[in-house]
């Protein structure tokens, strides 16, 4: 077992440093899209998304930022709410339309260049298209959600429009670049003070716990689980998984990928493609806590405050339970 301060030097501070780079350059694209215009170029595109979940055109450039960077769309968006131009139930919203942007960045970085050819192409595809699906899904919900919920809702946008002083630089006495890079720098410095040390904190409570999580297990021995298999055998034999599944999906629970790798040579064999994906979905659903805890935790909580990266982590985590069973339904009965 590693010491406390090991743990915080090699596993805490990496990842607070390497998000806090992240949701700089989130919250710093946020300020310069608005003082330089770029906004309502983007809006152009995002309005096909905004419009019919009544969001402003603003929240269009966050969730395509979130093709590129997870990261950043969000430090945009929280910008975009501690501004005042969104309210927790907007901003909730913009949440959940974000996840399939956010996904389709990972097919280029993870899924193909990594899982299709570890799976092999007809399990890899029907894998992938299983997590486009839900969470095309998941966007698709909070379209709807968007549509009936915020009806009606009105926003200021002057809240993010950039400040114009009245005898600027400029020569159509705006800011000149300088001023805006100044501003823009500024108010990212402002946003990552709050952040950054809520970042620090929960990932280093979460970091330490998880280094001596061998108590959690002994209190699931005090409970009678004696073995992490006795809570997967049930479901693997409910789906009709053959026994095989089951260490497939407790690996998953550790390691996406190491489930993968350890599912592939029973394709064929052992396990049809369709049981293939219907085991690693199985394990994704299982895996959900300990993302929870490892990722969502101390990322929404960091971004957004204990009480609204609550709401966020509730709202998301229920949306993937919900469509990662509907997508092992679909491939049962298919």
């Amino acid at each position: 077992m590693e010491s406390l301060v090991s743990v915080l030097l090699t596993e805490a501070l990496p990842r607070v440093l390497t998000i806090s780079v992240l949701i700089g350059i989130g919250v710093g694209l946020a300020n310069l899209a608005v003082a330089y215009g770029v906004v309502d170029v983007i809006a152009r595109v995002g309005r096909y998304l905004t419009e019919p979940a009544n969001l402003p055109d603003e929240v269009g450039a966050a969730v395509l930022t979130n093709t590129v960077s997870v990261t950043a769309g969000y430090g945009m968006l929280a910008e975009f709410r501690e501004s005042g131009l969104l309210d927790d139930r907007a901003t909730l919203i913009a949440v959940v339309i974000n996840t399939f942007f956010g996904f389709v960045q990972h097919i280029f970085t993870y899924y193909g260049p990594v899982l299709i050819p570890i799976l092999g192409l007809h399990a890899g595809l029907m894998y992938v298209g299983a997590r486009a699906g839900i969470s095309l899904a998941i966007s698709v919900v909070g379209l709807l959600a968007g549509a009936i919920l915020l009806r009606g809702y009105e926003y200021d946008g002057s809240v993010v429009d950039p400040e114009v002083p009245e005898d600027g630089e400029g020569e159509d006495g705006g800011r000149t670049h300088r001023e805006n890079l100044r501003q823009a720098g500024e108010k990212t410095l402002e946003r990552l003070r709050s952040i950054v040390p809520r970042l620090a904190v929960v990932y280093s409570l979460v970091f330490v716990a998880l280094e001596y999580s061998d108590q959690l297990v002994g209190a699931l021995a005090y409970v009678g689980i004696e073995e992490p298999a006795a809570l997967v055998d049930p479901v693997a034999g409910f789906l009709g998984l053959p026994a095989a599944a089951v260490p497939v999906i407790l690996v998953s629970l550790v390691d996406p990928t190491m489930g993968a790798i350890t599912v592939a040579p029973m394709i064929g064999d052992v396990l049809t493609p369709t049981e293939a994906v219907i085991t690693l979905l199985v394990g994704s659903l299982f895996s959900l806590t300990i993302g929870t805890v490892k990722r969502s935790i101390p990322f929404q909580y960091g971004i957004w405050g204990s009480e609204f990266g609550s709401k966020v982590i509730v709202v998301n985590t229920g949306l993937k339970a919900i469509f990662i069973v509907v997508a092992i339904l679909v491939f049962l009965v298919v």
